[in-house]
């Protein structure tokens, strides 16, 4: 009994919900696609900037990029005099922020870019975490179609820079003035009443892949009774007023010029409207002067999500290249990145119209479709190996591990426990192909011991016995010390 209680108590290892631990492969793969953006992104004269992950909650304000999503999906805390702070949930708003409180010092437009976690108190799911990685770039203070235009291009440059070939995904470009101009075109004021509304219709046409044409124009007018019997109330229309919003659904059928056109006969007399069709078209103007073809950015009116949240237009990129899961079954990855205009953000804090822009991918999104494309780089190969054979000349380990590193190739010096054996034992555990064995004999007369451990493995499927074994010794070879680094840089670079 007494054995018992004096049991110390250990806290059980376990991670919270939501929140993974990555591992090295994980890691270098995200850092090299984060390396390749940031590449596309400096290329394009935009600067690098880190804001803390802790804001004041009140700066963060009511800006999710759903309307629908509660505010309250937040890690929050109050700090030691009081103030509420919140772990940011996406780049934006802590970019609104810096802007707003540097604007006067700041060149404008403001062009930035930015990776990091960010945080979402919401419940977990199957690849739906609390913490992720995004990767943005935003130009603030930019008004016109020309930096929508740019952040098309960037966003297209950045998905070929990952490892996407043409035509394995396609830059697909909105504008929410359209929407808005048909339906203020057919008697659907554009005003804080009619808002409810135009939110049901934005919900409606993003179901349009799963119900149909049908089952859209139900919830476009009284409203749709689903399988189960649950119903949802529709946004009331008029006949005319879904003709036009489902007509809106198809106007991209055909290349950019045919899509204006489409939209042109849409939004009528509407003055937002109008503008849409003419940001369209400032668009396409420099798409065309730079050579980029429809196949690399389109306008697709089906797209609709966001369009709560940007004030004009709105791009999501596509992943149109065919995967297919284990079992052979077609996987859709959909949309990999997106963003669009935000001219409402910034003048939260200063209460003047700062006009905005930004293109915003999740790392871990994205890096999921290459690795199903097999679209990403060679993982870093393992260090090369130097086995602890004599403990009197650790020194001698640590200086060839210098000149290995020297000559730009990784290397590690075993400082565990253990004897030889054991040391391959880790190596193998590691994925070590290159372990170096040197005693006080190899060193007198200047020589090394390689084993290809990889080499090594395979060829030991066709050995039957230790004697064999022994006696072959596979994948080993004794060669000079001095011939060490051009031995590795002819196997490794």
């Amino acid at each position: 009994m007494s054995k018992k209680k004096n049991k110390p108590q250990r806290p059980k290892a376990r991670r919270p919900r939501g929140f993974e631990d990555k591992p090295a492969d994980i890691i270098r793969a995200e850092r090299r696609l984060i390396d390749a953006a940031f590449s596309v992104y400096d290329k394009h004269g935009f600067e690098p900037l880190q804001t803390p992950a802790f804001e004041y909650a009140d700066a963060l304000g009511k800006f999710l990029p759903d309307e629908d999503r509660p505010n309250t999906g937040v890690f929050a805390l109050r700090d030691d005099d009081e103030q509420w702070m919140s772990l940011r949930y996406d780049l934006t708003a802590p970019l609104a922020r810096f802007v707003a409180e540097n604007f006067d010092g700041l060149a404008k437009p403001y062009r930035r870019y930015q990776a990091g976690s960010v945080f979402r108190n919401e419940k977990p799911g199957p690849g739906r975490f609390r913490e992720f990685v995004q990767c943005d770039a935003d130009s603030v203070g930019a008004p016109g179609a020309a930096a929508d235009a740019e952040m098309c291009l960037l966003a297209a440059d950045v998905m070929e820079a990952v490892g996407l070939k043409s035509g394995q995904y396609q830059v697909r470009v909105n504008n929410r003035k359209l929407l808005d101009g048909i339906l203020e075109n057919t008697g659907v004021p554009n005003t804080e009443e009619g808002a409810l509304q135009r939110l049901q219709v934005l919900r409606a046409i993003d179901k349009l892949d799963r119900l149909g044409v049908s089952g859209v124009e139900a919830l476009l007018g009284e409203g749709r009774e689903d399988d189960s019997g649950d119903y949802t109330k529709g946004a009331n229309l008029s006949p005319a007023a879904i003709k036009a919003v489902l007509g809106f659904t198809t106007a991209s059928e055909g290349g950019r010029g045919a899509t204006i056109t489409n939209l042109e006969k849409l939004v009528g007399t509407s003055e937002r409207g109008q503008a849409g069709c003419q940001e369209l078209k400032d668009i396409d103007q420099i798409l065309q002067a730079v050579g980029c073809d429809s196949d690399r950015v389109a306008f697709d009116t089906s797209i609709v999500r966001g369009l709560g949240y940007y004030t004009g237009p709105v791009f999501e990129v596509e992943l149109l290249a065919d995967i297919k899961d284990k079992k052979g079954r077609p996987v859709r990855i959909g949309s990999i990145g997106g963003g669009g205009r935000y001219d409402d953000l910034v003048s939260r804090f200063r209460g003047q119209l700062v006009p905005a822009t930004g293109f915003s991918f999740g790392v871990s999104r994205l890096l999921s479709a290459l690795e199903r494309l097999e679209a990403l780089e060679t993982v870093s190969r393992p260090p090369v190996f130097i086995s602890v054979f004599d403990k009197a000349l650790l020194g001698e380990y640590f200086k060839m591990a210098e000149d290995i590193r020297h000559a730009g190739i990784r290397a590690e010096v075993y400082v565990g426990t253990g004897n030889v054996t054991k040391q391959m034992k880790y190596a193998d555990r590691r994925g070590i192909q290159f372990a170096i064995i040197m005693g006080e004999d190899e060193m007198n007369a200047g020589q090394v011991t390689i084993k290809d451990l990889w080499l090594g493995a395979e060829k030991a499927k066709a050995i039957q016995s230790n004697e064999e074994w022994k006696s072959a010794r596979p994948a080993q070879e004794t060669i000079s010390r001095d011939n060490l680094l051009d031995y590795l840089k002819d196997k490794l670079v």
